[in-house]
């Protein structure tokens, strides 16, 4: 599985932004879908994360009620939308895969087999 993300910019706090996660392969729906995101200086944190089928969504504490993710198997995506910004939430987003469906293990990064590259968001007081 490859993994392409994007969407990421520049936005003043407040604002929105959606992340955009494109897979390669067929086997797209068969894998659980996280978002992690690391700051400068900072270790890669848990954002959240979508089950296969889509029936299952987790969230950050950080980021509940002001980030939403949905996944569209059709189309071997996922999305993270971004609403209400702050400037801490600054970071590199990436997407990754991940054979599971437990909270348990879907937030922790190293239960991921495959990685996408990351895109920028910068969030501006």
């Amino acid at each position: 599985v490859q993994l392409q993300a994007s969407g990421g910019g520049l936005v003043q706090a407040g604002g929105s932004l959606r992340l955009s996660c494109a897979a390669s392969g067929r086997t797209f729906s068969t894998y659980a879908m996280g978002w992690f995101r690391q700051a400068p200086g900072k270790e890669r944190e848990f954002v959240g994360a979508v089950t296969g089928s889509g029936s299952s969504i987790y969230y950050a504490d950080s980021v509940k009620g002001r980030f939403t993710i949905s996944r569209d198997n059709a189309k071997n995506t996922v999305y993270l939308q971004m609403s209400s910004l702050k400037p801490e939430d600054t970071a590199v987003y990436y997407c990754a895969a991940a054979l599971a469906r437990s909270f348990t293990i879907l937030q922790n990064l190293k239960n991921y087999d495959y990685w996408g590259q990351g895109t920028q968001v910068t969030v501006s007081s």
